[in-house]
């Protein structure tokens, strides 16, 4: 799994004592209730009626022994020995005291997690399969470019507030165990008719009180410009998507009332203008691929017959 370098370490060390500074000050009347509420969704604080609800990132759903040791340890310290697991591969914590979270944040720091951008109207946790890396029927291993694609998001400056929330999520099978379909967008490894591996990318899929099934808008995307289009697709929904209302301010609503065709013509004129200076190198895919080795099995498992043997 891929392990932070230097900078993603002091930035995750930064956040933490920043928002430990920001919430002494509310706590001391400091800061208002309006203003310490951006502070906090932004670190994946909510409050709720009997106590505040922490949300920390499982970064495209994969957790090292040494990661669950510590939010056990977290349930068990500042909360009630329990936690949620979401659809979205988030951990939830339902009753910490606000003032322990700068706390725990740190904790979290100390093992390469956190929470930011797991709430609020922002670009969420990326999400794929949860067999990536094992299964047999993939294309390839998606987790690499959910990590390409997890550190574009992280406090991404264009995009800390959108309209609305914002979900991605990538998947290299035919059977879409990522339910990419119902995503803002959904990023599919395919293979076009030269063998080439690529994208097919999906735009304005989701549920809620609105069900929508997301449109291919992109139908093969060369590796090398998956950020830039991305970054199209975010940037024409921040400027068109509507603010006046938050039940019709997501993605499927624009993609629904401008229609694919229009919404198309305006991610391409978006991204034809600014794809040359975001190109993936072939490099740093294969730099990001490299910390996403297979683990080394059992000989044995693969021998049903002596199962309980081996047990």
């Amino acid at each position: 799994m891929y392990q932070y370098n230097d900078n993603d370490q002091t930035l995750i060390n930064e956040r933490v004592t920043q928002f430990r500074g920001q919430t002494e000050r509310y706590l001391k009347g400091e800061i208002g209730e309006d203003e310490f509420r951006a502070l906090r969704l932004m670190n994946g604080i909510y409050i709720q009626i009997h106590a505040p609800m922490l949300r920390v990132a499982g970064p495209y759903g994969l957790l090292s022994s040494k990661q669950l040791r510590m939010l056990a340890h977290i349930a068990r310290k500042y909360d009630k020995d329990y936690a949620h697991i979401t659809t979205r591969q988030n951990i939830q914590f339902n009753w910490p005291k606000l003032e322990t979270i700068p706390d725990i944040l740190a904790d979290l720091a100390s093992v390469q997690m956190h929470a930011i951008q797991t709430s609020g109207n922002c670009l969420r946790n990326t999400t794929t399969d949860h067999l990536a890396g094992v299964c047999t029927d993939e294309l390839e291993d998606p987790r690499p470019y959910c990590e390409i694609i997890r550190q574009w998001t992280i406090l991404h400056p264009e995009f800390a507030y959108l309209p609305r929330k914002f979900k991605i999520a990538v998947s290299a099978t035919q059977q879409d165990r990522a339910a990419t379909q119902f995503h803002d967008i959904g990023v599919h490894l395919v293979k076009n008719d030269s063998g080439e591996i690529g994208f097919r990318i999906l735009v304005g899929g989701g549920l809620g009180r609105t069900p929508i099934i997301g449109t291919v808008i992109k139908p093969f995307l060369e590796k090398k410009h998956l950020l830039s289009y991305l970054e199209a697709i975010v940037r024409v929904y921040n400027l068109n998507g509507r603010r006046d209302n938050k039940y019709k301010a997501r993605i499927k609503i624009l993609v629904r009332e401008s229609g694919i065709e229009q919404m198309t013509q305006w991610v391409d004129a978006e991204w034809h203008r600014i794809k040359a200076g975001m190109e993936l190198s072939e490099d740093h895919i294969a730099t990001i691929k490299a910390q996403f080795q297979s683990p080394v099995y059992d000989e044995r498992a693969s021998d049903v017959s002596n199962f309980k043997t081996n047990l």
